[in-house]
């Protein structure tokens, strides 16, 4: 006979960060510094928390912890718990001022020092006191966290789901991987700027992301560009400061440096050959309403990436009701 657990009374909210940092560091020691606590006081919150549960929630390896079926479950349910507190937080702030309350944004890397920054800028310019939560990644670490409501929204490039995953991804803008270089570079001076004229200058690439060094790779090889020598960072000012300061070209995502092309310090090289289609946009959760933080954070997107289009920088993706439907309808409309 199964006795109650009675998990209401007993689970306080040191239990489920300790589960949430052992879960997102796979490590005891390196959960519990991102805790601020010692080994051993984690240890015995887990220990303490494995009693009440009547479940062992990690296995112990040589390196490291991994979570058991239960640990995995636990996690599951002490994310969302987490992310309904936080949220619950941020509304309490919102009733506390008309203006108030918090937009949790998740972005790519391309995006957070793309378009993101102009949005941002617009948002505090129109909702000065709404405050703004940023967590980057990846999109597979991204998508978990908007699926437990810890993020409101994802910001960035649209990569196709292997499988329909019933998220709602609505195209905004696209950004195709482009050749940049300063306003006053040696290129623009040239009567026709072709493949062989580009090759004597020199690269510097960004490594943002492994996906996105695929797709630079692949369009150098399209271009046929063989630099005798080239630079790779992850830094996104130092690609800046190279770029304004030398004659070295870039080959990137055109957005990423957005603020400079708006600017008209940095330009894109016209080439002959057509990059291929990088939808970007908005990835939303299926059946959660947006809060209005979300919704007005939204709108200076929008309006950012329009201005971004009628200055011809991107191509523009117009929205309707179907452009956000799920991948799940999409792929029921195949079959």
């Amino acid at each position: 006979m199964l006795t109650r657990r009675y998990l209401e009374q007993k689970l306080k909210m040191h239990h489920l960060r300790a589960v949430e940092a052992i879960i997102l560091h796979r490590s005891l020691l390196k959960g519990a510094a991102a805790l601020g606590i010692t080994q051993p006081a984690l240890t015995k919150t887990l220990q303490e928390l494995e009693d009440i549960l009547q479940q062992r929630l990690f296995d112990r390896l040589p390196r490291g912890v991994r979570p058991t079926e239960a640990g995995d479950l636990f996690a599951q349910f002490s994310r969302r718990l987490l992310a309904e507190i936080r949220r619950l937080d941020e509304e309490l702030d919102r009733l506390s001022g008309p203006e108030g309350g918090t937009v949790a944004i998740g972005t790519l890397p391309v995006a957070a020092t793309g378009v993101l920054p102009g949005a941002l800028t617009r948002l505090k310019q129109q909702h000065p006191q709404l405050r703004v939560r940023l967590e980057q990644g990846r999109t597979e670490d991204l998508l978990p966290k908007l699926a437990s409501g810890e993020i409101d929204l994802i910001v960035g490039r649209l990569y196709e789901p292997s499988i329909p995953d019933g998220f709602l991804r609505e195209p905004l803008w696209e950004e195709p991987i482009s050749v940049l270089a300063r306003l006053d570079h040696p290129v623009f001076r040239l009567p026709e700027i072709t493949m062989a004229a580009l090759r004597p200058y020199d690269l510097v690439l960004p490594t943002v992301t492994q996906r996105v060094g695929q797709e630079i790779e692949v369009f150098l090889e399209r271009l046929a560009l063989a630099p005798t020598s080239s630079l790779r960072s992850s830094s996104y000012g130092f690609i800046r400061e190279m770029l304004h300061g030398t004659d070295m070209l870039s080959i990137m995502p055109r957005l990423m440096m957005a603020g400079d092309l708006l600017r008209g310090t940095l330009k894109v090289v016209p080439l002959p050959e057509k990059a291929p289609p990088r939808p970007a946009g908005i990835i939303l959760p299926p059946n959660r309403v947006l809060p209005a933080p979300a919704h007005a954070f939204l709108a200076a997107l929008r309006a950012h990436v329009a201005e971004i289009g009628e200055r011809g920088l991107t191509s523009i993706t117009t929205s309707n009701s179907s452009a956000a439907e799920s991948d799940r309808t999409r792929s029921r409309r195949r079959r």
